[in-house]
Formats: structure tokens, sequence, C-alpha cells
């Protein structure tokens, strides 16, 4: 379960304020123009930010003031961060050991993440030697094998072509189910990957204006919000 309780946030002139639950397994996409604090809202939750006041429960813990190793999340930002001079196990190994000193119990346990995610075999290959694709999805590797029970995604597939982004989708929704992960993930698509999806927050101007089922957007009530999106009724 995620509870942000009242937390507000200033980001330069911007004053942020996100009041909100989320149930554990739900699958939450994050959508609203650019700058209106979509990434912050993640970054508060992940302890990368600390809000001015407010409190944040993670898993029934309140994690308001702990640092990001300390807490039930792993984040995959846009860009992969994976380290070129290391192999794909090297890069997933530095989600349990920083030292990427392995057993061979966690050489296994690497070998059985790869087939999740569809790159069984890959161990030995270096990120020059992927696609894009195949590189975030060594990097979501890397967030599994933390085994934490909140998974972030910061636009991870804005760089991939529409069918290579709904196949990690897929992925993503297929992954969340066998580890039962809380999903929350910001998106700047408003397209038929709002289907993968339980519930939609809208954010503008560091505020939530739209909590609800995405297929609500479209709702004449809505119209405003969906102005702003650009949506087309």
């Amino acid at each position: 379960m995620i509870e942000l309780k009242q937390i507000n946030y200033q980001y330069d002139n911007l004053d942020m304020y996100f009041d909100i639950g989320i149930n554990p397994k739900e699958r939450v996409v994050i959508v609203g123009p650019s700058g209106a604090g979509k990434s912050t809202l993640l970054s508060l939750i992940a302890g990368f930010i600390f809000p001015e006041s407010g409190e944040i429960i993670l898993n029934n813990q309140n994690v308001t003031a702990q640092l990001p190793a300390k807490r039930p999340v792993s984040m995959l930002f846009q860009h992969n961060n994976l380290f070129s001079h290391f192999t794909v196990e090297q890069n997933i190994a530095l989600g349990i050991k920083p030292s990427i000193k392995i057993s061979s119990t966690e050489q296994e346990i690497i070998g059985d993440i790869l087939a999740k995610v569809g790159l069984e075999g890959f161990t030995k290959r270096y990120p020059d030697q992927l696609s894009g694709g195949q590189r975030q999805r060594v990097a979501l590797a890397r967030c599994l094998i933390q085994r934490r029970p909140i998974l972030l995604l910061d636009e991870p597939f804005s760089a991939l072509d529409q069918a290579l982004r709904f196949e990690m989708l897929e992925l993503v929704t297929q992954i969340c189910t066998e580890f039962n992960l809380t999903l929350m993930m910001v998106s700047h698509y408003l397209d038929d990957s709002l289907s993968y999806f339980s519930r939609c927050l809208v954010i503008d101007n560091g505020k939530i204006i739209f909590n609800s089922s995405p297929n609500q957007l479209t709702e004449p009530k809505n119209r405003p919000i969906a102005k702003l999106l650009g949506l087309n009724h």
C-alpha cells in the first residue's frame, strides 16, 4: 500500500500537494502536462526528495524520513542507467550487491530473472550489444531482483517504438501479477496503453486533478481534463 498524507513540496515557485492512497497490487498510470509534478510524485515516494510536511506510508510503515535504500521501492527511469563496462549479469547484480561479487546461487537467481524478462542466456553480453528494448529489460530485471513490493517507472519506454512499448507494457503487467507488485508509472502516452492500468492520475500544477479509471477520462464531465491532455472526444 502507498499512502501520501497531506504531502507538501515546493519546487521553484510551484507548490505541490499530494494526498492519495494506492492499494496493494494496483497498477496506476500518471499523466499530465510537462513540468506538472509527475516525476516529483515518484521521487517523493522513492525517497530521492523529501516533503516539507506530510507523511509517506509504504506497506504500513512511515518512511517519510527514510533514505531510498531503506524503502520497499525499486525505480526504473527513462534512461536505464546501465554501466557499459559491466556485463548484463554484473549490471543486474548491482541490484543486490554493490561489489557485484555474487555466489553461484545468486548467478542462478539472475539467470531466472533474465528468463522472466525474455533474455535467457544474455548474462555475458554488454549493453552495447543489446537493443534499446533489451537494455530496458535488463534494467527491469535489476529492479525485480531487489524483491521490493512497489515498482515505480518514470517514462521508461518513451524511447521505444510503439510495438516495443506495448510489448514492454505486456511484460510489466505479467511481472506485476506474478510478483504481486504495486505499480505506479509516469507516461506521456494517452493511447490504448492506458488500458493496462486500473487507475489513472492526472497531475497539473503540482496537484492531482483526476483520480479514477482511465476510461472515465472521456466522460463529458471530465471534458476540461481531456482538453488539458489533448484528448479528442
